[in-house]
């Protein structure tokens, strides 16, 4: 069977993750790390993620721990809230949510004159159920976390932090990796929100096996 032979979407994504297997050779990662790297690879076919990403000593397993206790998981945006694979999460008894379109934090980002993705992420800290933050696209939310934890006003169990773009993109995730809190970052410019998912996805995958 060619390449071209295979339609079927088990078999497309399981060739895919072969190839993947076979262009990073001999590169290993650590064993719980592995599957995060390879599907935000197989997510973007960007294979600088195997240098760009980088774990907190306690990440993986806070973020597994955290699905496994029924948390919710915080984005950025739609499009990645959109891309968080509903069954795994309800498996887990975990749940997903994007403040983003929200009227009320539009209101309140145009009275406190800042922009709704900061917005969300303080309206996030009045939460108290324990939370995941996957941030793909707004590095102000990430600033907007970092400064919310150096006031002690929320701890999440781990922020994914992989916005994409050139304003503050770069230093955000910079300043960041400076705390404690669990963290899976992706260092330089890349990212999105398409990146945040499918590490939410794979740590899923991880936490369901």
């Amino acid at each position: 069977m060619t390449h071209l032979d295979i339609q079927d979407p088990k078999s497309i994504e399981k060739r895919s993750f072969e190839i993947i297997g076979e262009i990073l050779g001999d590169r290993r990662f650590p064993p719980r790390q592995e599957g995060i790297v390879k599907r935000v690879i197989h997510t973007s076919a960007d294979f600088d993620y195997a240098d760009n990403l980088v774990f907190s000593e306690t990440a993986v397993e806070s973020g597994m721990e955290a699905l496994k206790s029924g948390c919710t998981v915080v984005t950025d945006t739609n499009m990645a809230l959109s891309g968080i694979n509903v069954r795994n999460l309800q498996k887990l008894g975990a749940e997903k949510v994007c403040y983003i379109a929200d009227p009320a934090i539009a209101a309140a980002a145009g009275e406190n004159g800042t922009t709704r993705a900061v917005q969300s992420m303080l309206h996030a800290s009045t939460v108290e159920k324990a939370q995941i933050f996957a941030i793909g696209n707004a590095p102000t939310a990430l600033i907007a976390l970092y400064d919310l934890i150096k006031a002690g006003k929320i701890s999440p169990k781990l922020v994914i932090g992989v916005p994409v773009g050139f304003v503050n993109v770069v230093e955000s995730k910079e300043m960041f990796m400076e705390l404690d809190t669990p963290y899976i970052i992706a260092k330089g410019r890349k990212g999105g929100s398409n990146v945040a998912a499918a590490i939410v996805n794979a740590l899923m995958l991880e936490a369901l096996k």
